[in-house]
């Protein structure tokens, strides 16, 4: 695990986080074509390193704050003319995984995003 439940400092309750940090860290592979686990973590330099557990951290707060949103069908809703909707200056859905572009923009620092040969 790139992140272990002993580094972890935020809001998840232990009950819940290591799942958490697991589907956070299946999307960060995700995300870099898994690059990750093609090099192993270990060989990552340093900066890769805390690039990428910052990365899992803040992916899985993300999932867990929002999971009511993220789990839904709708991409939207309306009551009462009061609407809500993800804001996609800071969101981004990236093939399968919706991420926030902070936790995106940390994997493209790291070279692993890169779409090409």
């Amino acid at each position: 695990m790139y992140l272990s439940p002993k580094e972890y400092i935020g809001e998840i309750p232990p009950d819940e986080l290591e799942r958490r940090l697991s589907d956070a860290q299946r999307a960060v592979d995700s995300l870099t074509f898994n690059r990750i686990i093609k090099q192993g973590f270990d060989n990552l330099t340093e900066f890769q390193q805390g690039l990428v557990k910052e990365a899992v951290k803040k992916q899985a707060d993300f999932v867990y704050n929002n999971a009511d949103l993220l789990e839904s069908p709708l991409s939207g809703y309306s009551i009462s003319g009061v609407s809500m909707s993800f804001d996609r200056s800071k969101v981004c859905s990236i093939g399968s995984v919706t991420t926030t572009k902070e936790v995106y923009g940390l994997l493209l620092q790291t070279g692993l995003c890169f779409r090409g040969v």
